[in-house]
């Protein structure tokens, strides 16, 4: 089921055109990388896909349901978002299990079902031992893991992520990228996320989306890499 259809994007700030001509897609149990060079307009592109950015022409399609009919469930994680202050009045714990309150009602007190997303998420990013620590103790790159697994207890239908593996070591980093691939094949995830080393996270996407130019041309999608089912790499 496609989740997002971007037609024909292009955004530019005061100094002038950014991003061109950009079509891409998103489909409901697929991993894709964004990559590109530094300065490519990867978080341009994808907060001009969210709308947090208004397009200077274009269409961005997001699906109202998800493949279960339901309403569609989005979650986005900016680069660095991790910015706690030492006074942050919230242990690990809670602050991964707030995660779900949207989607019980703020109100409602979370179950053992809640719990157990609640662990597996402190697990897929290395901070389940972490978990009674306070917020504000812990080191960004921890921090970081912390707001990551709140997300992971969400939910949600799509993860949009601008290289969320800041922080991380390699054992950490291998759990994540295997989480986001199970997320997609087993339960009908679709994962969005910027890398600045695709090669790392090859072995788990399905296709790359990658952003290039020619000269001073504003960046396009030129290339697209895709898998086919003996996991050989074509260009279209």
């Amino acid at each position: 089921m496609r989740y997002i259809t971007v037609e024909n994007l292009s955004y530019q700030y005061d100094e002038g055109p950014v991003l061109e001509g950009v079509n891409y897609h998103l489909d409901s149990g697929e991993f894709v990388t964004l990559t590109g060079e530094n300065g490519a307009a990867k978080s341009t592109l994808i907060k001009a896909t969210l709308g947090i950015l208004k397009p200077k022409v274009g269409k961005v399609i997001l699906s109202k349901e998800n493949v279960k009919g339901k309403k569609l469930r989005l979650a986005y994680l900016p680069q660095q978002i991790a910015s706690f202050n030492a006074g942050f009045p919230s242990v690990v714990h809670e602050f991964v299990k707030s995660g779900r309150y949207p989607r019980n009602g703020w109100f409602r007190p979370t179950n053992k079902h809640d719990e157990e997303h609640v662990r597996v998420s402190l697990e897929a990013v290395g901070m389940w031992d972490n978990r009674h620590k306070q917020i504000g103790s812990l080191s960004g790159g921890q921090k970081q893991r912390a707001v990551i697994a709140r997300m992971f207890a969400s939910d949600p239908d799509i993860f949009i992520l601008d290289e969320p593996t800041t922080g991380m070591d390699a054992g950490t980093t291998e759990t994540f990228y295997d989480l986001m691939h199970h997320s997609a094949k087993k339960h009908g995830k679709s994962v969005l996320m910027i890398t600045h080393d695709p090669d790392e996270v090859s072995a788990y996407a399905d296709r790359n989306i990658h952003l290039v130019r020619n000269q001073d041309l504003p960046w396009r999608c030129f290339n697209v890499h895709e898998k086919d089912d003996e996991g050989v790499s074509h260009v279209h």
